[in-house]
């Protein structure tokens, strides 16, 4: 398994992530079958973790709180908080109030007295950047913290809270989590040389396309959601299905699967510090562990670079931020007369 420094922080950590959003009731609910694949990874060189407190229900982290245990020294582990757990306001979000509650959760199924990496998931337009930047610099001063990261967010907001950390003197943000693969290259226009230019950290998510790049959808095709209760809108998307119709020979000719081809595409750039993979079952991880190695030449990025130019992105995911300038139709229109705005 290839490492990687982790932005400035001088962490090291391994190309792939093991993400663990499919541990629990929304993927693989056999908690014993979620350690062991834990265990197969970190015996196989991944050294980097990636979860959330909404995962599962919070049921994720409880699980990684027993794969860990004897183990912890030997990991990078990175959550997330922000989303909602629980009914209610002010059970989710960016303020001092709930990250300072959040923590203290994740730290207690986790069984850790600290998180290598604690990351915003989502931007948090109902709050101030210093806000966040405040509380999660007092958590890295009291040692519960190691370093803090982003996740989702714009290149715009990744400036500006670089901007507010360096003015107010507190903690900045070292790494961010973007969506980034064959079909989704949207963040090489600006997310990725932005880190860059900061010394930041970058581990993507949903590098396959959210399973699009595994091979198993393909156009024209019925999708198979005996296990969904609904279908993802891009399984069915056609500039997409037609974009990994042209794909399959690329990888093909390469000798590798297009599972691998995605794979090694994902980290073949510079500015990716490492690619998260979401195994499902051991039968997936020991695919994805078996593709590590996998390097494209130029020949092969050149192809790939003629079927989704660079810097595009064909559609966007079923998951993702939609910031409120966009999804707010009273943030882009102006009040009719006599209407105050709102």
């Amino acid at each position: 398994m290839r490492m990687r420094q982790l932005g400035r922080t001088g962490i090291e950590v391994s190309a792939y992530c093991l993400g663990t959003m499919m541990f629990g009731p929304n993927g693989n609910a056999d908690r014993d079958e979620c350690v062991r694949m834990t265990h197969r990874a970190l015996d196989a060189g991944i050294n980097f973790i990636d979860t959330a407190d909404v995962y599962g229900y919070s049921e994720t982290e409880e699980i990684l709180g027993k794969a860990l245990k004897g183990r912890r020294d030997d990991v990078v582990l990175a959550t997330k908080f922000n989303g909602p757990m629980g009914e209610g306001p002010n059970r989710s979000g960016s303020s001092r109030r709930w990250i300072m509650r959040a923590v203290e959760g994740s730290l207690r199924r986790l069984r850790t007295d600290h998180l290598d990496l604690y990351q915003v998931h989502h931007p948090d337009p109902h709050t101030d950047m210093e806000e966040t930047l405040s509380a999660l610099t007092d958590l890295v001063r009291a040692g519960k913290v190691r370093a803090i990261g982003t996740s989702n967010l714009p290149a715009a907001d990744i400036v500006e809270a670089q901007w507010i950390a360096q003015r107010h003197g507190l903690h900045r943000m070292r790494t961010e989590q973007p969506t980034y693969s064959l079909l989704n290259r949207g963040v090489e226009r600006d997310v990725l040389p932005v880190c860059r230019r900061h010394g930041m950290g970058v581990l993507v998510w949903s590098p396959l396309a959210m399973g699009l790049l595994t091979g198993r959808y393909r156009k024209g095709a019925q999708v198979d959601n005996a296990r969904m209760h609904w279908v993802p809108r891009h399984l069915t998307d056609e500039t997409k299905l037609a974009a990994v119709e042209r794909l399959l020979p690329v990888a093909a000719e390469a000798g590798v699967s297009l599972t691998h081809l995605a794979m090694a595409f994902a980290v073949s750039h510079p500015d990716v510090t490492s690619a998260i993979i979401g195994p499902r079952t051991p039968a997936q991880l020991e695919d994805l562990l078996a593709g590590a190695g996998t390097v494209l030449d130029d020949a092969v990025l050149d192809k790939i670079d003629a079927i989704v130019a660079p810097g595009t992105d064909l559609g966007p995911l079923d998951v993702g931020f939609t910031p409120p300038s966009v999804s707010e139709p009273a943030l882009r229109r102006r009040p009719r007369a006599g209407r105050s705005a709102a």
